[in-house]
């Protein structure tokens, strides 16, 4: 083999190399962790203190859900409608008029009272189980550097996501699949990255629009080897690799591909059971539902089930949440869907004693204003909106922070996208100001310069 062989291109012809083994081009590009033992070394840190928590579903409400609809009720609105005080006076994306008033009733429901729209009748009957944070607060508008933000801890490029640091940090519990798998129809990478962290770390995205892995995932079954032949295979392959590491020194990309290419190996022989939500007995199937929104969570229970670290599941393709007009039917169309599926997912959660060890985080990269757009629609919000937690160590039925008379700014209790990291990594044991990694001369962390634990909502 010549010098002037780049790497990449190397581990490109031993990528179309594997392609007739299990799984190779799926994980060629999105590497994954494999590692449950977690050594001393740069690439690993461990749990810095006893976690709370042993896993996350993210469940990610892509274009922004409408606080002041869902989980903040504003009697005010009704009684200024059409008008606009000096505090609704801030900059928005785009123009809009005067106050808009919430088209849905508001009631309390539980032991603890916690007031939630007519559109969520299932998450109502948990609202015990869940921590309402209403004074969540971004710093940018937009959806995309919102959700860099949102996922990554900064608006400008994207870093490592919190599902990699969460990985880098803690490992898998389940040497047979990733660590970190992210849920969506879309093809797109949906902030899978590692950024600069080792390759490893990478999410591995799944399309959970299908029920039958095969479909899933592409590659699972090798139709013309058998298991000792595709072994074989892999052993070759991986020897080249080794000698191509030794020739040309340390390359994360190329540890990341070694061990995505065991992972995908050891895959096969799991994956056709866990990812098979048709196994599911047909009064949970029920209970979830069946959109793709609905095998996402179920799917999510199995997978932590599983020892799997961290589910980001998305709801459906596209910017859904983004109810710039119509907004009435779009909350009537997409909430039942939502709703449904994911309160039987923190039931099942429950009864299966995995709530407590679970965290699961609901929201989107900001929320929608209390004024209107085009008459029927809000505008982005990224000065207060609402997120909620369950399990994992944070207290339940709990209302935390509050936004103004309107809905439009949090005032109370303010958390911001750094506080909510930091408090998810504490929740897991881990402190986000030693979880970092040095990178071009500097140490990089989740919360770079920021964030504190919002301590007032672990149990």
């Amino acid at each position: 083999m010549t010098e002037n062989i780049s790497r990449r291109s190397f581990i490109s012809s031993l990528g179309g190399g594997l392609g007739s083994v299990v799984l190779a081009d799926l994980l060629a590009s999105q590497t994954a962790a494999s590692q449950t033992v977690l050594a001393d070394g740069p690439h690993r840190v461990g749990p810095h203190f006893a976690p709370k928590a042993k896993h996350v579903i993210l469940l990610f409400m892509t274009g922004g859900p409408s606080q002041v609809d869902m989980f903040d009720p504003k009697p005010a609105l009704e009684k200024y409608a059409g008008q606009r005080p000096a505090e609704v006076d801030l900059r928005t994306e785009r123009k809009t008029a005067g106050l808009f008033p919430s088209m849905f009733k508001f009631q309390k429901y539980g032991q603890s009272g916690i007031e939630v729209s007519e559109l969520l009748p299932q998450l109502a009957s948990i609202i015990d189980d869940l921590c309402v944070i209403r004074s969540l607060y971004s710093f940018n508008p937009n959806h995309e550097p919102g959700r860099n933000l949102f996922f990554s801890g900064i608006m400008t490029s994207m870093r490592p996501t919190m599902g990699a640091w969460v990985s880098y940090g803690l490992g898998t519990d389940n040497q047979n699949l990733p660590a970190f798998v992210v849920l969506s129809p879309s093809a797109n990478s949906l902030w899978t990255s590692s950024g600069f962290l080792p390759a490893e770390y990478q999410g591995t995205l799944f399309n959970n629009a299908e029920s039958d892995p095969e479909k899933m995932i592409r590659f699972l079954r090798n139709k013309d080897l058998n298991d000792a032949a595709q072994r074989a295979q892999l052993d070759a392959i991986q020897d080249l690799n080794r000698a191509h590491a030794q020739s040309f020194g340390a390359d994360t990309f190329l540890e990341g591909r070694i061990k995505s290419m065991e992972t995908a190996f050891r895959m096969q022989f799991t994956a056709s059971d866990i990812f098979d939500i048709r196994k599911e007995p047909e009064s949970v199937r029920a209970e979830y539902g069946t959109t793709p929104y609905a095998n996402g969570c179920l799917l999510a229970r199995r997978l932590v089930e599983s020892g799997v670290r961290y589910v980001q599941l998305h709801h459906g393709p596209g910017q859904q949440w983004d109810d710039h007009e119509n907004l009435e039917k779009g909350l009537r169309g997409r909430c039942p869907d939502m709703d449904r599926a994911t309160a039987a997912l923190i039931r099942d959660l429950k009864r299966r004693g995995l709530l407590d060890e679970t965290l699961v985080i609901w929201g989107g990269e900001f929320g929608r204003t209390p004024v209107s757009e085009k008459g029927n629609g809000r505008d982005h919000n990224p000065y207060g909106f609402t997120m909620w937690l369950a399990g994992g160590g944070v207290k339940a039925g709990l209302v935390y922070g509050a936004t103004d008379e309107f809905g439009f700014k949090a005032i109370e209790n303010q958390v911001s996208i750094h506080d909510l990291h930091a408090t998810v990594l504490h929740l897991l044991g881990l402190d986000h100001e030693k979880l970092s990694y040095r990178y071009a001369g500097r140490d990089f962390r989740l919360t770079d310069v920021y964030g504190n634990v919002v301590r007032d909502v672990i149990a």
